[in-house]
């Protein structure tokens, strides 16, 4: 299906800002030469402009690339601007990104690690 999000393995979020004049080729560059991520890997791969008001979603499906785009009417994305590289989101955090939250979340329970009692 075109454009299918849940269909991608791992999600991740470029931070810092990216020039949203970039189409697939330009983002996937970005990719695979910034980030040094393999853009064939069946990731969802996120970018945001400086007005924050715009997303962009990279995805390769079997066939080719999508292009998702998105324009909200109001409000901004709370996108981490610390770094030109890319992190790992879960779903939950793609969750919160995309109903206007942070993605670190200062009160949510974080799963802890295995074997940890205290």
């Amino acid at each position: 299906m075109i454009g299918d999000v849940n269909a991608a393995k791992h999600i991740y979020i470029v931070c810092g800002y990216t020039d949203m004049r970039k189409s697939i080729d330009g983002l996937a560059g970005i990719v695979q030469q910034n980030c040094g991520l393999d853009v064939y890997s069946k990731s969802l791969f996120l970018f945001c402009g400086k007005s924050c008001s715009r997303m962009k979603a990279l995805l390769w499906e079997d066939d080719g690339f999508v292009l998702l785009y998105k324009k909200l009417s109001g409000g901004k994305y709370r996108w981490p601007r610390s770094s030109a590289e890319a992190r790992e989101l879960s779903r939950q955090e793609f969750r919160w990104l995309l109903e206007g939250l942070s993605v670190e979340q200062k009160t949510a329970i974080k799963p802890s690690e295995k074997g940890k009692i205290f």
